[in-house]
């Protein structure tokens, strides 16, 4: 794995795929900050990963992402971000 975390990786291809759900950048960075479910994504192109969390306002967000290696550290590429609709947020809550 990577030696140490080091920021966010945004860019003109990411960040439009994930603001245009409404979620801000603030948001995707502090529920990945937090300690949000992570998962693998199912879809093999590239190790994706999955993470559910919450803003500090309580909305759920449904967040994808990748992790790039930069000079041994890495970056968290997030991909997608979406809040959850509520029937998500009801299943996920009756797992917890």
């Amino acid at each position: 794995m990577y030696a140490k975390f080091v920021g966010f990786d945004w860019d003109e291809g990411n960040w439009p795929k994930c603001g245009k759900h409404g979620v801000s950048r603030e948001e995707v960075e502090a529920v990945l900050l937090s300690t949000p479910a992570v998962m693998p994504d199912p879809h093999t192109d590239e190790p994706r990963m999955r993470a559910i969390g919450k803003t500090s306002e309580g909305r759920y967000v449904f967040l994808v992402f990748i992790l790039r290696e930069q000079s041994g550290s890495a970056l968290l590429r997030p991909i997608s971000a979406r809040y959850m609709h509520q029937k998500e947020v009801d299943h996920y809550e009756r797992q917890n």
